[in-house]
């Protein structure tokens, strides 16, 4: 009855479709294949292709850490929320079209779009993310949340097996082609939200248009930020195990493709597999959040991804490298919607009122702030190294993450 009484919700219905509409860009474009194209097909070779998408995903890291506090405090300033949130999602769709231009040898082109794309993507996700603390309260807001992630990998799963239908991955024209429909996908499913949460827009703080006010309100809020310790600390402990999985998100479909040797098809069949588990975690642990507490989920979610790390390093040295790889990836598909959903929640339970985008912003700062480090450290291991042992930086992400979690002192209905 709870889940049903949500869905009469249209404002909910179309936010998370939004998650429905832009995951495909994060699945197929990031994660799995064209990631892979890039490195397999773009570049000169797949040692120098790992370096430049790794330095690719850092300059998108370091734009977004940097800009979205204050992206997030000017639309606190001047109610202009809801035109920034449609502005970035449009520029990622048309940015992610033109990917299918760039041809073989044109790495730094194809590294300009993709970062375009990419960067707008994460702006735009900062406005949407700000909208739940909107469309929920403190007893449902774990499964919104959820249920949002879960329909998001429900989108990812869906325009993967288009690409399966419709397109050979054995000719190289029909994987650039993908491109395209990622982005017609990503503006036909933006259009709910773009309508109706419209009127959901953001209330102007005060009448001061000044947007130098905006930045002085950052230097406030950093000033200030010891006063919320819960939040500072969080924000901390998701900077590190969200960097192991952002590495996983950019450079899994590359390590699958470069040491254990999986075709294009075969990225993609694993690319819906890991849709599917992440779809079924979302929705199952987004329901238990609101019965066992965010924290507890949470923790759950490192745990077994600190497993499935493991796993996928030591799958190249067994006799079925594949098979355990598989075993790794659905641990991960598992436990990454649960992981992300409850750090939103978590977050969207913490701020403080009146500060929705600014804080959000400061939740992609953390979540952007060392990402650089490990897709960059993956890289430069895989460089003079191999990816195998490039693995090891995921490891000890999640490791660090897990343990500045469990220092944290929450309230007791967390």
């Amino acid at each position: 009855m709870k889940f049903l009484n949500i869905l009469k919700n249209k404002k909910v219905i179309a936010w998370s479709f939004y998650d429905f509409a832009n995951q495909p860009f994060s699945t197929i474009i990031v994660t799995f294949i064209y990631s892979a194209f890039y490195v397999k097909e773009i570049s000169y070779n797949e040692d120098v292709g790992t370096y430049f998408w790794s330095l690719g995903i850092t300059i998108t890291s370091i734009f977004v850490a940097f800009l979205s506090p204050f992206l997030g405090a000017m639309s606190d300033k001047k109610g202009n929320r809801h035109s920034l949130f449609i502005f970035f999602s449009l520029i990622c769709s048309l940015f992610t079209m033109t990917l299918y231009f760039p041809h073989h040898g044109d790495i730094y082109l194809a590294l300009f779009l993709f970062v375009i794309a990419n960067v707008a993507f994460e702006f735009a996700s900062v406005f949407c993310n700000s909208y739940l603390t909107d469309l929920s309260n403190k007893d449902n807001i774990g499964r919104v949340s959820g249920y949002a992630w879960g329909l998001g990998f429900v989108g990812g799963l869906l325009a993967l097996l288009l690409c399966f239908v419709f397109f050979d991955l054995n000719v190289k024209n029909d994987i650039k082609k993908i491109n395209i429909l990622v982005g017609i996908w990503y503006i036909i499913f933006s259009m709910p939200a773009f309508i109706i949460l419209r009127n959901a827009n953001s209330v102007k703080l005060n009448s001061n248009k000044n947007n130098f006010s905006a930045f002085l309100l950052i230097k406030k809020t950093i000033k200030n930020i010891s006063s919320y310790k819960s939040i500072y600390r969080f924000l901390i402990a998701r900077l590190f195990y969200n960097d192991g999985l952002i590495t996983i998100f950019t450079l899994g479909g590359i390590y699958a493709v470069g040491t254990l040797e999986f075709t294009f098809s075969e990225v993609l069949i694993l690319g819906i597999v890991l849709n599917v588990c992440a779809c079924f975690g979302s929705f199952v642990f987004g329901y238990f959040e609101d019965i066992l507490g965010v924290k507890k989920i949470l923790n759950i979610s490192l745990v077994f991804l600190i497993l499935a790390t493991i796993i996928a390093f030591f799958s190249p040295s067994t006799s079925n490298p594949k098979q355990w790889f598989w075993c790794s990836c659905i641990l991960i598909g598992l436990m990454s919607g649960p992981n992300q959903s409850c750090s939103r929640s978590l977050m969207a339970r913490l701020i403080p009122d009146q500060k929705k985008n600014e804080f959000f912003g400061f939740y992609a700062l953390t979540g952007k702030a060392t990402a650089f480090m490990g897709p960059l450290l993956f890289g430069i291991v895989t460089r003079f190294y191999n990816q195998q042992l490039a693995i090891l930086i995921i490891l000890l992400f999640f490791i660090l993450g897990t343990y500045l979690f469990n220092k944290i002192k929450f309230d007791n209905n967390l």
